[in-house]
């Protein structure tokens, strides 16, 4: 999951693979802005089967919320 999650941050945002880890600040670390956010959790959606609604978007500040959040989500496809 977090290589399918790396693939798609760095698509996004042009930045080194290696410097995205699960606790990487999606704002901070790696430089999103909120449009960066809404793309990442778009192509999120699209890869995992899972539906973000509009309002849970501020939650995810950190990789390992991305996670959690397909971990949690009963219609993840749960891949890695």
């Amino acid at each position: 999951m977090l290589k399918k999650i790396t693939d798609i941050i760095t698509a996004q945002l042009g930045c080194d693979a290696e410097l995205i880890n699960e606790d990487s600040a999606l704002f901070e670390d790696l430089g999103a802005d909120s449009l960066d956010l809404v793309e990442i959790l778009m192509a999120v959606e699209e890869n995992f089967g899972v539906s973000i609604p509009d309002e849970e978007m501020p939650e995810f500040r950190t990789i390992a919320d991305i996670m959690a959040y397909i971990d949690n989500t009963s219609e993840g496809t749960n891949e890695e």
